[in-house]
Order: structure tokens, then C-alpha cells, then sequence
């Protein structure tokens, strides 16, 4: 199953969940910059939220953009036997694991408790034991979520205006939430539950075993190759429905949710900053900040100002279980630590990028 090139000694960067967003930006980068990149992607995303959100397309372009730079594996990171021989198989080439592998909803997990725990949390164990293992010199990167911290956002002051809930500027997270906000105490969902567990292993085997772990705790990862579907990627998901004619539902605080976003580019500048200095153990908020942040009604606007037509949407009182009212990441520790590092796309470049990369194949697709 697994290749390994025995003329020369190779510099392996191991990506799991390789065909999504943040996995195939991984890919990309690691191998442009002269890695050899071995991916990981079972296509569970189809699994979870059906057709619309398979990677396969994704895979297919890693395959052929990155030839011989990219070797994928159809396999399951809850494989513990699947994950230990391939770590085996190429032993101390590998200086990089980007673990990216996810049931990524909090909506979803409720329907299959066990599956969301097992991948997120046994399959982040797997990835971990693999590393000590066979590799314990190797930087590890693990996408975390802001959900560890559950609904504590929502006892947070905030106010009520036109378009957006807003906290007040003398508030010590005006600039956003930082990591001493405390994961206790509060409604996770179980999504955030088995992120939590995989997040707390991944912080205890950097400092336990001195491993060079880190934890991005992520807002909204998004960008072009996001795919978006109802239940998870609500900007691509958005700018899909404008551009198709699906309708689209807005759940609950009228439509004035708050959200920073990310674009992946940025997130994988943040993952390489530290490959190249790694720490142990270390936790970072990590997501759009003040430069790049919107509420639902922004959003909205945004994607039919792109498109040049209107969103077909309805608005639904309940929120989301643990849904957050407003949260906007603070990325001044990861800022203090990589000081070269800086947030380069906003959410209108994110969106019109969007639009731009993807309008072809949503349209093709038929729907509207």
C-alpha cells in the first residue's frame, strides 16, 4: 500500500485528511516546498454529509498536480495497525505530521457518538503513538477548534446592532478570545467533547514525552477548496448556495452571529512558522481575527454583492446547540512567538476567491 523511493533518503511530511480544505492547502505547500508528501483521506466527509461534500475531486487534483510529490492512502486514521506501518514504513524520513482528519460538526456527532469519538479522539491517539514511535523527532500539527471552549463565549457582554452581536471596546477580549479562557464548566456538544480529548493529548504528549506538538484551536478555516456543505464550511456553503440557487437556512441571534475566518493559505503559513522553530506542547487560538471576521447578515450581503444575484434564504429561531453568539480569535501569542507571521486575506478576498475558483463547477452542477 505504501511507497517508499530506497535510492535516496526522503523528507516526509505525513498529511492526514489530505483532500479537504486544510489537508490539500498542506499537501500543496509541503511538497512546493521540496517534501515528500504522504496523504491520508478515507473520503469520510462524504460519509458524514453526504455527496455534495466528497473530496474526491480534491484528491484527484493532488494526485495530478503533485505527481510523484504526493502518495495518497485510502485508509482510516482509526486503524491503529493501518497508521502504525505506515509510520513504520518510512520511519525517521518523516520530519512533518500535519493531522488535519476530523468528524469537523458539532451538529453531527450527536446522531453517532461513537464514530465523532473515534476519529477525533482514538484516531488523534493513533497519529500521536505512530509518531513517538517511529518518528518522536518530528514536528506535530494538530487543527484543534474553538469549541473546546464550548458556549463559555456566550457569557461574554455583548451588545446588539444593526447587523452583528459586538462585544464593547474596553472588554479585555475586544480584540478577541484569547487561550486562557477556560474549556471547563460549559456546554461542548460532543464534537467539542472528543476535540477536547484529542486536544488535551496532543498538549500532553509534547509535554510528557517532549515532543514537538503543537494545537491551532481554529475559528472558521475556510478557502476555495473548502467542501462546503450545510452542517460544516459556512462561507463555502453560503457562497454555494447564492451561486447555485440552493436555499439557504440561518439559524438563530437574528441572523447576527459573529464568526472570524481564515483563509487556509494563512493557517498553513502559521503550521510552517512553526515547523521551522517548533515548541512542546504548545496551544494557539489561531483564526481570522479583528482583519478578518463578519456576521451572518455581513456574510450574506458579501456573497450576493460577488455573485451578482440574490441568496434564496429563510431564518430558522433556534440556534445550534452551543453555537456560538460571537467569537472572534485572538492570534497575538502565536503573533509573539512567529513574529513574521500575519494574516494576508480577509473574508471578501476569501469569498471572491471563492466565487471566482469554484462558480464553474457549482454551476455544472445543475442545481438551480
Amino acid at each position: 500500500m505504501f511507497r517508499k523511493d530506497e535510492s535516496h533518503e526522503m523528507s516526509i511530511a505525513i498529511v492526514t485528511g489530505s483532500a479537504g480544505l486544510i489537508g490539500s492547502e498542506a499537501s500543496r505547500h509541503f511538497a512546493a516546498k521540496g517534501m515528500t508528501v504522504v496523504g491520508v483521506d478515507n473520503d469520510m466527509r462524504q460519509e458524514f454529509f453526504g455527496p455534495e461534500a466528497s473530496t474526491r475531486w480534491q484528491q484527484q487534483q493532488l494526485e495530478s498536480e503533485l505527481g510523484n510529490d504526493y502518495v495518497h492512502v485510502d485508509g482510516d486514521i482509526r486503524d491503529m495497525d493501518l497508521i502504525d506501518n505506515l509510520f513504520a514504513k518510512y520511519g525517521n524520513d518523516i520530519e512533518l505530521v500535519v493531522h488535519t482528519a476530523a468528524q469537523p460538526s458539532h451538529d453531527w456527532a450527536a446522531s453517532a457518538p461513537h464514530i465523532d469519538f473515534t476519529v477525533n479522539a482514538n484516531g488523534t491517539l493513533n497519529m500521536l503513538e505512530a509518531t513517538r514511535a517511529h518518528c518522536s523527532d518530528a514536528v506535530f500539527v494538530f487543527t484543534s477548534t474553538n469549541k473546546v471552549y464550548g458556549d463559555t463565549p456566550n457569557r461574554l457582554p455583548l451588545h446588539e446592532t444593526e447587523t452583528r452581536w459586538e462585544i464593547a471596546d474596553d472588554h479585555p477580549y475586544a480584540d478577541g478570545i484569547s487561550e486562557d479562557m477556560s474549556i471547563d464548566n460549559t456546554l461542548h456538544s460532543l464534537f467539542g467533547a472528543s476535540k477536547v480529548a484529542a486536544d488535551v493529548l496532543v498538549q500532553e504528549y509534547g509535554r510528557y514525552f517532549d515532543m514537538k506538538t503543537s494545537i491551532f484551536r481554529g475559528g472558521c478555516l475556510t478557502g476555495p477548496n473548502h467542501s462546503g456543505t450545510q452542517l460544516h464550511g459556512f462561507l463555502a456553503y453560503l457562497m454555494k448556495c447564492t451561486v447555485t440557487g440552493n436555499p439557504y437556512t440561518v439559524f438563530g441571534y437574528n441572523g447576527k452571529q459573529v464568526r472570524d475566518n481564515i483563509h487556509s493559505h494563512d493557517l498553513i503559513q502559521a503550521f510552517d512558522h512553526f515547523f521551522q522553530a517548533p515548541r512542546s506542547g504548545e496551544v494557539y487560538n489561531m483564526g481570522g481575527a479583528r482583519f478578518s471576521h463578519c456576521s451572518m447578515r455581513e456574510a450574506i450581503s458579501l456573497c450576493q454583492e460577488i455573485a451578482g444575484r440574490e441568496l434564496q434564504h429563510s431564518y430558522a429561531e433556534d440556534n445550534r446547540v452551543g453555537d456560538h453568539i460571537w467569537y472572534v480569535s485572538d492570534v497575538s501569542k502565536f503573533q509573539s512567538h512567529y513574529p513574521g507571521w500575519q494574516l494576508t486575506k480577509n473574508v471578501n478576498d476569501i469569498l471572491t476567491e471563492m466565487y471566482e475558483a469554484n462558480v464553474e463547477r457549482w454551476s455544472a452542477e445543475g442545481v438551480s
